[in-house]
């Protein structure tokens, strides 16, 4: 009646799953994943996903955020870059540049830095404001 499955057709958790930060949870140091990421906690570092990122409306990075897709809540201070669509929501706060393919933003969110959107923003290198000087002189 059932039939036990082989080791080989057991889904790995790892590759599928979301992983996790709670709220009250610090963490210094990067990120990098295949999975999906949810970040309700505090994060200081870097970000690196293949798949969906999503801050919570309690939740900080201090880092570049990276990946396929992001949902954001909370309050980033740092480049992102994402392939496909960045939906700022809430009472988002970034401070920072963002490269997305395609970008949406509620009215509440609070965004300060440059943004590049469509095809070319994976491939444009954003420059601070630092260099922009730097260039002008």
């Amino acid at each position: 009646m059932f039939a036990a499955k082989s080791k080989s057709e057991i889904e790995s958790p790892s590759a599928s799953g979301t992983s996790l930060i709670g709220a009250g949870t610090v963490i210094k140091g990067d990120i990098s994943s295949n999975g999906d990421i949810r970040i309700d906690g505090v994060l200081k570092g870097n970000v690196k996903s293949t798949a969906k990122v999503l801050i919570g409306p309690d939740g900080v990075v201090e880092g570049d955020i990276e990946g396929q897709q992001a949902d954001i809540l909370g309050k980033v201070s740092g480049k992102i870059q994402i392939k496909e669509l960045l939906n700022l929501r809430g009472k988002a706060s970034i401070k920072g540049n963002i490269s997305a393919g395609k970008l949406q933003i509620e009215p509440t969110v609070t965004f300060n830095g440059q943004c590049h959107m469509g095809n070319e923003a994976s491939v444009v290198e954003m420059i601070s404001e630092e260099e922009e000087h730097a260039i002008a002189q």
